[in-house]
């Protein structure tokens, strides 16, 4: 922005408010959670959802595990208020589920409304109006506080006169003052008091004051602020709800509804994955796993969150964004060296503490918790190290290759991406580790190999192998204390050998294009140079000729 540009803007105010408590708060348990994926996350798409869309998103919300869904504003369109009918008429509604309808302290609007609603159990009834200074001045064209409050008052007694009319239905009262993160905090007061009053909320049978964040004008402790000076100030405190309904104008409606949640409020409004006008709400799915992640239980079933996203994205027709916390295609993959060798690490170390607290480097959460596998939590490209090939070929292809290889293995590999300037896929890593690893002939050719047990001496083997090397064919025989021993013996007696065994490692292969066993060599040439082999046979015995065979020749 330019600098000229900026002296049409203003610092938002702070809150009075010296004595706050909400800093030293601490979150310990999950609030009553509302969806208004059906409203907020519907109003907000180019394309509305169907009736069948909603009745397939109502029902993933009833799944995951919300007590609490708004389905609607039935008052305003035809389609809104077919919805709701249908849910009531064809027993739709979980007994333990409540809905929620929302509409404006217009009597014509709440008439309609409770027609929507009859002969459901439970319904929330959410009415509001806007007061804020700036919808005051422009929306209302000058409105005083006074006639602002009487469109609240107006609107709370029309539903406290139609309520008793809808008999078998338990009403459940709601009152937002719209635009309250940009109301002057007594004024909301002032409105909620009104409210209040007319509809005489108890301990047994509360009402619910939604302080909206409509629009994100300020950074999320000013909101903390704005909350705990409502929960402080409210009269019959221990007769309503506090409820947040946070907007991510600024990118922080996260933040913003975890201090809240600190300064006080009890009830929480918000969509899966963000979705709603401008910025989107709150991103319900961040906050409950947020929670989760410290050991607190929510209430909500994110264990599948794939099919969760799935069913959003085809209802919704838009797209979680590939780094979106906790869902996002990208979120628990590390292309990073240094990540990847981290990752590795804590994962291996997990495996061996079963039943310890999770404490895995860069992994908030455990990815099986939300239905995600470790195979995608390490990619390879350019910026990849040694650690993460190392993961891949571990993970998808059974190899557990030894440390020392890693460097070896893992600068092929990265070098190839550069060179590519892309991504490799785990299939690509594995075909370039089997290409250029794993059994390789290209010097010298293990044409055949034959042990025998009994005719060395005590605790020794003899060995007759077919080799080919420079076009030739040879037979070659040694003795030694193993199979990979006598081989050697053998290529030293045809000058072949100019090398020392230096380690040598094997494994049962774990699916992968190698049925049995994996063995893995490393030589030190006579120059210094030091290289593994990798071989790759139903016999851990000749897996590990194979292997000597491979180092031989990756040293030439």
């Amino acid at each position: 922005m330019k600098s000229e540009s900026i002296s049409k803007y203003r610092p938002f105010p702070a809150v009075a408010l010296p004595d706050r408590t909400w800093p030293d708060r601490v979150i310990t348990e999950a609030p009553t959670w509302c969806s208004v994926d059906l409203r907020d996350g519907n109003q907000a798409l180019p394309i509305p959802m169907s009736v069948e869309e909603k009745m397939e998103m109502f029902d993933l919300l009833v799944k995951v595990g919300f007590k609490e869904i708004e389905i609607g504003f039935p008052s305003a369109s035809d389609t809104e208020f077919a919805f709701m009918r249908r849910l009531i008429e064809e027993d739709r509604i979980p007994e333990d589920v409540t809905v929620q309808v929302l509409v404006q302290t217009r009597r014509h609007l709440i008439e309609r409304t409770f027609e929507a609603i009859k002969g459901a159990r439970r319904v929330i009834v959410h009415i509001y109006n806007s007061t804020s200074t700036l919808q005051r001045r422009v929306t209302f064209g000058d409105a005083s506080r006074e006639d602002i409050k009487a469109i609240a008052v107006t609107g709370a007694e029309a539903v406290k006169e139609l309520a008793p009319t809808l008999t078998g239905t338990e009403i459940v009262l709601q009152y937002s003052p719209e635009s309250f993160s940009d109301t002057e905090l007594d004024f909301a007061l002032d409105c909620c008091e009104a409210v209040i009053d007319i509809w005489e909320p108890t301990p047994e049978k509360k009402l619910i004051l939604n302080l909206p964040a409509t629009v994100e004008w300020a950074t999320p402790n000013v909101h903390a602020d704005q909350i705990e000076w409502m929960c402080c100030k409210i009269s019959k405190r221990d007769s309503v709800i506090i409820s947040l309904h946070t907007h991510n104008d600024r990118g922080t409606g996260v933040a913003a509804t975890e201090l809240g949640l600190m300064a006080g409020a009890d009830r929480v409004e918000g969509t899966l994955f963000g979705n709603g006008e401008r910025t989107g709400n709150l991103d319900v799915v961040i906050v409950a796993l947020n929670m989760n992640s410290h050991g607190i239980e929510t209430g909500l079933d994110f264990s599948n969150l794939s099919s969760v996203r799935e069913v959003y994205e085809r209802t919704t027709r838009m797209s979680v964004p590939d780094r979106q916390p906790y869902a996002g295609e990208l979120v628990f993959t590390a292309f990073s060296g240094s990540h990847q060798d981290a990752i590795k690490k804590g994962l291996d170390r997990r495996a061996k503490e079963e039943g310890e607290k999770w404490g895995v480097p860069y992994l908030t959460i455990d990815p099986h918790d939300i239905g995600r596998s470790y195979e995608a939590i390490v990619r390879i490209n350019s910026q990849s190290g040694k650690g993460g090939v190392a993961y891949i070929l571990d993970q998808e292809h059974g190899y557990d290759l030894p440390k020392t290889m890693h460097p070896q293995v893992g600068k092929r590999i990265y070098d190839l991406a550069d060179q590519r300037g892309e991504e490799l896929s785990p299939e690509e890593v594995g075909s370039v580790f089997h290409e250029e690893f794993v059994n390789v002939n290209s010097h010298l050719t293990l044409e055949d190999y034959e042990l025998d047990h009994h005719s060395a001496g005590r605790g020794e083997v003899s060995c007759k192998a077919i080799i080919e090397i420079g076009g030739r064919t040879k037979t070659v025989e040694g003795i030694g204390n193993g199979p990979i021993n006598a081989f050697v013996h053998a290529l030293e007696k045809t000058g072949l050998k100019d090398f020392t065994v230096t380690d040598y490692r094997s494994h049962a292969v774990r699916g992968g294009s190698c049925s049995d066993a994996a063995a893995y060599v490393q030589l030190r040439k006579d120059d210094g140079t030091i290289l593994w082999g990798v071989g790759c046979d139903p016999s851990i015995e000749m897996a590990g000729v194979k292997a000597l065979v491979c180092a031989w020749n990756l040293l030439r």
